[in-house]
């Protein structure tokens, strides 16, 4: 799998590139790709969609609100959040056993940082106790996914008072540095994130896990 870091890329701009590279994954032309990046403020939307977001608050906020193809409901990205996205063959696993792998390796490295996350039944991501730390969602196309997971590190965390996290009205949302003294930036925290996310799909593809 080729890892690469973008440094801090538009959401607009991020998205239509994962488009480009997933069709030339799909043609043969390309390998799978793990991209570690930030993005400057937005609130995206899944294609469940949700009906309790307010456009005018999200903009007066400064965040850019935008509607995706990906699983979920509504969530943030922002400044000190480590956004990773995955350009990878799900067929090689199944969709539910990557969404494990995904899980699996963001656990592992939360590990890693003496932190202990968890899965929470019925919503993909990973939990420190009833605080979110990492959004998953995905999309995927004749086997192959774009999209993937936001790990809070070191962001204010604002922007989640504009939306309801998974859904869940009581749910709230945590980040490293509100964990442990301190936290990595995401640039810092890609490359081993993005080993332990490798690690675990193999595994899942393997049949180990």
């Amino acid at each position: 799998m080729e890892v690469r870091w973008l440094g801090t890329v538009p959401y607009r701009a991020a998205h239509a590139a994962q488009h480009d590279a997933r069709e030339a994954i799909l043609r043969g032309e390309a390998d799978e790709a793990i991209w570690g990046l930030e993005h400057p403020p937005v609130v995206t939307v899944g294609r469940r969609g949700v009906d309790d977001l307010d456009p005018a608050r999200i903009a007066a906020a400064g965040y850019e609100l935008v509607a995706t193809e990906r699983g979920g409901l509504a969530t943030v990205h922002e400044p000190g959040q480590l956004v990773v996205y995955l350009l990878v063959r799900a067929h090689e696993s199944g969709v539910r056993r990557l969404v494990w792998a995904i899980e699996e390796g963001i656990v592992r490295w939360a590990r890693s940082e003496q932190v202990e996350g968890a899965r929470r039944e019925g919503y993909p991501g990973v939990w420190v106790g009833d605080a979110k730390l990492a959004a998953i969602g995905l999309h995927v196309k004749q086997g192959v996914t774009m999209h993937g997971l936001a790990l809070n590190l070191v962001n204010d965390r604002r922007g989640f008072d504009l939306v309801t996290p998974c859904g869940i009205r009581d749910a709230r949302v945590t980040s490293l540095a509100e964990l442990r003294p301190a936290a990595p930036n995401p640039e810092a925290a890609f490359p081993t994130l993005a080993g332990a996310l490798a690690s675990a799909i193999l595994d899942v593809r393997a049949g180990t896990r």
